[in-house]
Protein backbone atom coordinates (compact mmCIF):
# COMPACT_ATOMS: atom_id res chain seq x y z
CA UNK A 1 0.00 0.00 0.00
CA UNK A 2 1.75 3.58 -1.12
CA UNK A 3 2.00 6.06 1.35
CA UNK A 4 -1.33 8.29 -0.62
CA UNK A 5 -3.28 5.38 0.08
CA UNK A 6 -2.75 4.78 3.75
CA UNK A 7 -2.67 8.71 4.65
CA UNK A 8 -6.73 8.65 3.99
CA UNK A 9 -7.55 5.03 5.44
CA UNK A 10 -5.27 6.31 8.78
CA UNK A 11 -6.98 9.93 8.60
CA UNK A 12 -10.60 7.36 8.43
CA UNK A 13 -9.75 5.48 11.09
CA UNK A 14 -8.95 8.51 13.66
CA UNK A 15 -12.00 10.55 12.59
CA UNK A 16 -14.72 11.26 15.66
CA UNK A 17 -17.82 10.62 13.07
CA UNK A 18 -16.02 6.99 11.95
CA UNK A 19 -16.12 6.67 15.68
CA UNK A 20 -19.43 7.93 16.69
CA UNK A 21 -21.03 6.16 13.99
CA UNK A 22 -19.14 2.30 15.63
CA UNK A 23 -20.79 3.47 19.29
CA UNK A 24 -24.31 3.90 17.38
CA UNK A 25 -23.97 0.79 15.50
CA UNK A 26 -23.12 -0.97 18.47
CA UNK A 27 -25.71 0.74 21.13
CA UNK A 28 -28.46 -0.86 18.75
CA UNK A 29 -26.68 -4.50 17.60
CA UNK A 30 -25.97 -5.61 21.02
CA UNK A 31 -29.15 -5.22 23.03
CA UNK A 32 -30.52 -6.63 19.74
CA UNK A 33 -28.35 -9.35 19.97
CA UNK A 34 -28.51 -9.92 23.53
CA UNK A 35 -32.62 -10.00 23.60
CA UNK A 36 -32.35 -12.80 20.63
CA UNK A 37 -30.16 -14.90 22.76
CA UNK A 38 -32.13 -14.34 25.61
CA UNK A 39 -35.51 -15.48 23.29
CA UNK A 40 -33.62 -18.40 22.68
CA UNK A 41 -34.93 -21.36 20.53
CA UNK A 42 -35.78 -21.13 16.73
CA UNK A 43 -35.57 -17.15 16.70
CA UNK A 44 -31.60 -17.33 17.92
CA UNK A 45 -30.93 -20.03 15.76
CA UNK A 46 -32.13 -18.29 12.86
CA UNK A 47 -29.76 -15.30 13.22
CA UNK A 48 -26.70 -17.27 13.95
CA UNK A 49 -27.84 -18.73 10.43
CA UNK A 50 -28.06 -15.77 8.43
CA UNK A 51 -25.08 -14.58 10.78
CA UNK A 52 -23.49 -17.61 8.87
CA UNK A 53 -24.79 -17.48 5.62
CA UNK A 54 -23.37 -14.22 5.33
CA UNK A 55 -19.98 -15.21 6.85
CA UNK A 56 -19.35 -17.74 3.71
CA UNK A 57 -20.59 -15.35 1.40
CA UNK A 58 -18.15 -12.64 2.65
CA UNK A 59 -15.02 -15.33 3.07
CA UNK A 60 -15.71 -16.58 -0.22
CA UNK A 61 -15.83 -12.69 -1.62
CA UNK A 62 -12.38 -12.28 0.02
CA UNK A 63 -10.96 -15.09 -1.17
CA UNK A 64 -11.86 -14.51 -4.64
CA UNK A 65 -14.54 -17.57 -4.95
CA UNK A 66 -17.92 -15.53 -5.48
CA UNK A 67 -17.84 -16.22 -9.59
CA UNK A 68 -18.98 -20.28 -8.61
CA UNK A 69 -22.55 -19.46 -8.14
CA UNK A 70 -23.10 -23.18 -7.47
CA UNK A 71 -20.39 -23.22 -4.82
CA UNK A 72 -21.63 -20.45 -3.32
CA UNK A 73 -25.48 -22.06 -3.61
CA UNK A 74 -24.04 -25.41 -2.01
CA UNK A 75 -22.89 -23.56 0.96
CA UNK A 76 -25.54 -21.47 1.92
CA UNK A 77 -28.15 -24.18 1.36
CA UNK A 78 -26.08 -26.39 3.92
CA UNK A 79 -25.99 -24.11 6.37
CA UNK A 80 -29.63 -23.16 5.84
CA UNK A 81 -30.45 -26.90 6.31
CA UNK A 82 -28.09 -27.64 9.46
CA UNK A 83 -29.81 -24.12 10.75
CA UNK A 84 -33.26 -25.75 10.13
CA UNK A 85 -32.32 -29.12 11.89
CA UNK A 86 -30.86 -26.78 14.74
CA UNK A 87 -33.78 -25.48 15.27
CA UNK A 88 -35.66 -28.56 15.15
CA UNK A 89 -33.43 -30.02 17.96
CA UNK A 90 -31.36 -32.33 15.23
CA UNK A 91 -27.63 -32.03 16.16
CA UNK A 92 -27.25 -35.07 14.54
CA UNK A 93 -28.77 -34.26 11.01
CA UNK A 94 -26.84 -30.89 11.08
CA UNK A 95 -23.49 -32.23 11.61
CA UNK A 96 -24.45 -34.73 8.69
CA UNK A 97 -25.76 -32.03 6.55
CA UNK A 98 -22.84 -29.38 7.47
CA UNK A 99 -20.54 -32.55 6.37
CA UNK A 100 -22.21 -33.66 3.31
CA UNK A 101 -21.54 -29.86 2.26
CA UNK A 102 -18.00 -29.41 3.45
CA UNK A 103 -17.16 -32.17 1.02
CA UNK A 104 -19.58 -30.88 -1.85
CA UNK A 105 -18.25 -27.56 -1.71
CA UNK A 106 -14.39 -28.82 -1.62
CA UNK A 107 -15.38 -30.93 -4.86
CA UNK A 108 -17.54 -28.29 -6.85
CA UNK A 109 -14.45 -25.18 -6.57
CA UNK A 110 -12.10 -25.35 -9.57
CA UNK A 111 -9.67 -23.12 -8.10
CA UNK A 112 -8.76 -21.98 -4.41
CA UNK A 113 -10.46 -25.13 -3.54
CA UNK A 114 -8.67 -25.46 0.25
CA UNK A 115 -9.66 -21.96 0.49
CA UNK A 116 -13.68 -22.54 0.10
CA UNK A 117 -13.79 -25.17 1.98
CA UNK A 118 -11.92 -23.29 4.86
CA UNK A 119 -14.88 -20.68 4.09
CA UNK A 120 -18.27 -22.94 4.71
CA UNK A 121 -15.71 -24.55 7.69
CA UNK A 122 -15.13 -21.61 9.44
CA UNK A 123 -19.08 -20.42 8.94
CA UNK A 124 -20.22 -23.82 9.79
CA UNK A 125 -18.64 -24.06 13.34
CA UNK A 126 -19.63 -20.83 14.10
CA UNK A 127 -23.19 -21.63 13.44
CA UNK A 128 -23.41 -24.87 15.48
CA UNK A 129 -20.99 -23.65 18.25
CA UNK A 130 -23.68 -20.64 18.68
CA UNK A 131 -26.52 -23.09 19.04
CA UNK A 132 -25.58 -25.49 20.96
CA UNK A 133 -23.65 -23.14 23.71
CA UNK A 134 -27.72 -21.57 23.87
CA UNK A 135 -29.34 -25.05 23.67
CA UNK A 136 -29.36 -25.81 27.67
CA UNK A 137 -32.11 -24.42 29.50
CA UNK A 138 -30.67 -23.21 32.84
CA UNK A 139 -26.87 -22.09 31.81
CA UNK A 140 -27.52 -21.37 27.85
CA UNK A 141 -28.12 -17.85 28.39
CA UNK A 142 -25.60 -17.36 31.04
CA UNK A 143 -22.72 -18.83 29.20
CA UNK A 144 -23.46 -17.46 26.08
CA UNK A 145 -23.55 -13.98 27.38
CA UNK A 146 -20.33 -14.63 29.14
CA UNK A 147 -18.85 -15.56 25.80
CA UNK A 148 -20.54 -12.78 23.86
CA UNK A 149 -18.92 -9.74 26.74
CA UNK A 150 -15.74 -10.89 27.14
CA UNK A 151 -15.26 -10.65 23.16
CA UNK A 152 -16.80 -7.38 23.28
CA UNK A 153 -14.95 -6.20 26.11
CA UNK A 154 -11.82 -7.46 24.80
CA UNK A 155 -12.33 -5.84 21.68
CA UNK A 156 -13.41 -2.50 22.79
CA UNK A 157 -10.89 -3.00 25.54
CA UNK A 158 -8.05 -3.42 23.20
CA UNK A 159 -8.83 -0.03 20.89
CA UNK A 160 -9.16 2.06 23.50
CA UNK A 161 -6.40 1.04 24.97
CA UNK A 162 -4.27 0.48 21.95
CA UNK A 163 -5.45 4.14 20.63
CA UNK A 164 -4.70 5.86 24.21
CA UNK A 165 -1.55 4.27 24.70
CA UNK A 166 0.12 3.13 21.83
CA UNK A 167 3.46 1.75 21.77
CA UNK A 168 4.98 -1.62 20.03
CA UNK A 169 2.94 -3.76 17.41
CA UNK A 170 1.86 -6.32 18.02
CA UNK A 171 2.39 -8.37 14.50
CA UNK A 172 2.47 -5.78 12.37
CA UNK A 173 3.15 -8.07 9.61
CA UNK A 174 -0.40 -9.31 9.66
CA UNK A 175 -2.69 -6.45 11.75
CA UNK A 176 -0.49 -2.91 11.57
CA UNK A 177 -2.69 -1.14 13.83
CA UNK A 178 -2.36 -3.58 16.79
CA UNK A 179 -0.23 -2.76 19.75
CA UNK A 180 0.52 -4.68 23.03
CA UNK A 181 -1.24 -2.34 25.01
CA UNK A 182 -4.11 -3.06 23.12
CA UNK A 183 -3.95 -7.05 23.75
CA UNK A 184 -3.14 -6.25 27.72
CA UNK A 185 -6.00 -3.72 27.78
CA UNK A 186 -8.36 -6.32 26.36
CA UNK A 187 -7.33 -9.13 28.23
CA UNK A 188 -7.72 -7.06 31.58
CA UNK A 189 -10.93 -5.69 30.19
CA UNK A 190 -12.31 -9.33 30.17
CA UNK A 191 -11.01 -10.15 33.72
CA UNK A 192 -13.38 -7.20 35.05
CA UNK A 193 -16.36 -9.23 33.10
CA UNK A 194 -15.11 -12.49 34.83
CA UNK A 195 -15.03 -10.36 38.29
CA UNK A 196 -18.66 -9.09 37.89
CA UNK A 197 -20.08 -12.28 36.91
CA UNK A 198 -18.23 -13.79 40.22
CA UNK A 199 -19.70 -11.25 42.37
CA UNK A 200 -23.35 -12.08 40.48
CA UNK A 201 -22.37 -15.54 41.90
CA UNK A 202 -22.36 -16.59 38.32
CA UNK A 203 -19.55 -18.74 39.25
CA UNK A 204 -16.16 -18.95 41.07
CA UNK A 205 -14.02 -16.29 40.62
CA UNK A 206 -11.31 -18.25 40.51
CA UNK A 207 -12.19 -20.34 37.30
CA UNK A 208 -13.85 -17.43 35.84
CA UNK A 209 -11.25 -15.54 35.70
CA UNK A 210 -8.96 -18.53 33.97
CA UNK A 211 -11.76 -19.00 31.08
CA UNK A 212 -12.20 -15.65 30.70
CA UNK A 213 -8.59 -15.21 29.94
CA UNK A 214 -8.23 -17.36 27.40
CA UNK A 215 -11.23 -16.25 25.63
CA UNK A 216 -9.98 -13.31 25.54
CA UNK A 217 -6.62 -14.74 23.84
CA UNK A 218 -8.43 -16.81 21.44
CA UNK A 219 -10.84 -13.99 20.41
CA UNK A 220 -7.66 -11.82 19.82
CA UNK A 221 -5.92 -14.77 17.72
CA UNK A 222 -9.40 -14.81 15.77
CA UNK A 223 -9.31 -11.38 14.67
CA UNK A 224 -5.56 -11.90 13.65
CA UNK A 225 -6.22 -15.24 12.14
CA UNK A 226 -9.33 -13.13 10.07
CA UNK A 227 -6.41 -9.94 9.30
CA UNK A 228 -4.27 -12.55 7.97
CA UNK A 229 -6.44 -13.50 5.34
CA UNK A 230 -7.49 -10.60 4.20
CA UNK A 231 -4.16 -9.43 4.09
CA UNK A 232 -3.39 -13.10 1.98
CA UNK A 233 -6.32 -11.28 -0.59
CA UNK A 234 -5.26 -7.78 -0.52
CA UNK A 235 -8.25 -7.05 1.15
CA UNK A 236 -9.48 -4.28 3.81
CA UNK A 237 -12.62 -4.84 4.82
CA UNK A 238 -14.78 -7.75 4.17
CA UNK A 239 -17.52 -5.66 3.35
CA UNK A 240 -19.37 -2.39 4.49
CA UNK A 241 -22.80 -4.19 5.89
CA UNK A 242 -22.18 -3.09 9.21
CA UNK A 243 -21.64 0.46 9.44
CA UNK A 244 -18.76 1.88 11.20
CA UNK A 245 -17.40 -2.02 11.38
CA UNK A 246 -16.95 -3.19 8.06
CA UNK A 247 -18.60 -6.41 7.03
CA UNK A 248 -19.49 -9.47 9.58
CA UNK A 249 -16.25 -11.26 9.13
CA UNK A 250 -14.41 -8.07 10.70
CA UNK A 251 -16.95 -7.80 13.27
CA UNK A 252 -17.44 -11.67 14.37
CA UNK A 253 -14.20 -13.02 13.81
CA UNK A 254 -13.05 -12.53 17.56
CA UNK A 255 -16.80 -14.18 18.27
CA UNK A 256 -16.22 -17.37 16.14
CA UNK A 257 -12.93 -18.16 17.45
CA UNK A 258 -14.13 -18.01 21.09
CA UNK A 259 -17.66 -19.37 20.31
CA UNK A 260 -16.07 -22.40 18.92
CA UNK A 261 -13.23 -22.52 21.97
CA UNK A 262 -16.39 -22.56 24.48
CA UNK A 263 -18.79 -24.82 22.71
CA UNK A 264 -15.60 -27.20 22.65
CA UNK A 265 -14.90 -26.46 26.41
CA UNK A 266 -18.33 -26.83 27.25
CA UNK A 267 -19.12 -30.47 25.10
CA UNK A 268 -16.32 -31.81 26.99
CA UNK A 269 -17.72 -31.69 30.39
CA UNK A 270 -20.97 -31.17 29.81
CA UNK A 271 -21.97 -32.93 26.79
CA UNK A 272 -23.66 -31.99 23.86
CA UNK A 273 -26.86 -31.32 25.49
CA UNK A 274 -25.39 -29.31 27.99
CA UNK A 275 -22.37 -27.21 26.42
CA UNK A 276 -23.56 -24.13 28.23
CA UNK A 277 -23.53 -25.57 31.69
CA UNK A 278 -20.46 -27.24 30.96
CA UNK A 279 -18.46 -23.74 30.28
CA UNK A 280 -20.32 -22.16 33.27
CA UNK A 281 -20.35 -25.02 36.30
CA UNK A 282 -17.59 -25.19 38.36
Amino acid sequence: MTEGKAAPAAAAEQDPRNLSTRIIAAAVLIPLAIAIAYAGGWLWTALVTLAAIGLYVEWLMVVGATAEKRVVATGVAALAVAGFSLAIGRIDAALAVFAIGLVAVALMTPVRRNWAAAGILYAGVAEIASVLLRHDAVKGFVALVFVLLIVWVTDSGGYFAGRGIGGPKLWPRVSPKKTWAGAVGGLVASLAVACAFAVLDLGKAGPLLTISGVLSVVSQLGDLFESAVKRRFGVKDSSQIIPGHGGLLDRLDGFVAAVAFAALFGFLRGGADGVGRGLMIW
